[in-house]
């Protein structure tokens, strides 16, 4: 792992995982998660009115900390590893680790809310796209597309099918609507730590890897560009861009792997799945 590699908050690295065992959960480990799941998707869901023009990342950042303090909860990208904000905002061409700023929000942009709360010591990791105020076809038709390749990706999980079974999908799916998966970074086990394996990289093949087993935690968040694949990370060393500057979109949820398929924890209560959002009055 290298240096820049070492300061990652919630998408993985895309490169081999620590040797050993791939934890198995209890069945009874699935009740913690879905309460720190659920929170992290609520969170998510309060924010649907404040994503507007003229409204500040760091706006957004300051109402999860307040949200995740007033449920008992901690932010678990704040002070990870030096990341200096609760959350991730990452805007348009960014794909991913963008830091929350005070520059505003602007009418027809795109962003990643990217939420992880940790709840009794178990951490729930989502994330979700919204659009800044009306947005063009181009943007819109990415964001459908990305949120049905993690949708794709979701439906390859069950015991027996292994990781390259929920790669394969993402990556024949998005291709074929002549979209790029990002390949520098891949979802992630999880559980009672922020990071483990497996490694769930969005793309691969049919059959290869470690297979799935009931009991098993991890997220899938592809990455879709409607651009070339390759990202770049900023001095900053978080912020990942797309190199030919064009958009990205991503969607995340935590999943368990279960006997006959498996558990998505991070659903919204509201039913907002992916945008447009509309409030109820």
């Amino acid at each position: 792992m290298t240096n820049m590699q070492q300061g990652r908050t919630s998408a993985a690295p895309a490169e081999p995982a620590s040797e050993g065992p791939i934890r198995i959960y209890r069945p009874e480990d699935f009740e913690h998660m879905r309460k720190a799941g659920q929170l992290a998707a609520r969170a998510l869901d309060m924010l649907v009115p404040y994503v507007k023009p003229g409204v500040s990342t760091q706006k957004l950042d300051d109402l999860v900390l307040e949200f995740a303090l007033d449920h008992k909860a901690t932010p678990a990208p704040l002070h990870y590893r030096g990341f200096p904000r609760a959350i991730c905002t990452s805007i348009n061409h960014v794909v991913c680790h963008g830091i929350p700023s005070s520059k505003p929000m602007r009418e027809g942009d795109i962003i990643n809310i990217d939420v992880t709360l940790i709840v009794d010591g178990w951490y729930g990791d989502t994330s979700r796209m919204y659009a800044v105020g009306e947005v063009n076809r181009r943007a819109e038709r990415l964001i459908d597309v990305t949120h049905e390749a993690m949708v794709r990706g979701i439906a390859a999980v069950k015991p027996g099918s292994t990781v390259g079974h929920i790669g394969h999908a993402i990556q024949t799916y998005a291709e074929r609507e002549r979209c790029s998966v990002v390949r520098e970074f891949c979802g992630h086990g999880l559980g009672r730590v922020f990071h483990d394996r497996p490694n769930i990289l969005h793309y691969g093949v049919a059959g290869e890897g470690p297979e799935l087993k009931p009991g098993m935690l991890f997220t899938i968040e592809p990455m879709i560009n409607l651009g070339k694949s390759p990202v770049k990370v900023l001095s900053d060393g978080w912020t990942a861009v797309t190199r030919d500057r064009e958009l990205s979109a991503q969607f995340e949820h935590t999943v368990g792997v279960t006997e006959t398929g498996c558990e998505v924890f991070t659903y919204s209560p509201a039913g907002y799945h992916k945008p447009p959002y509309v409030v109820a009055s």
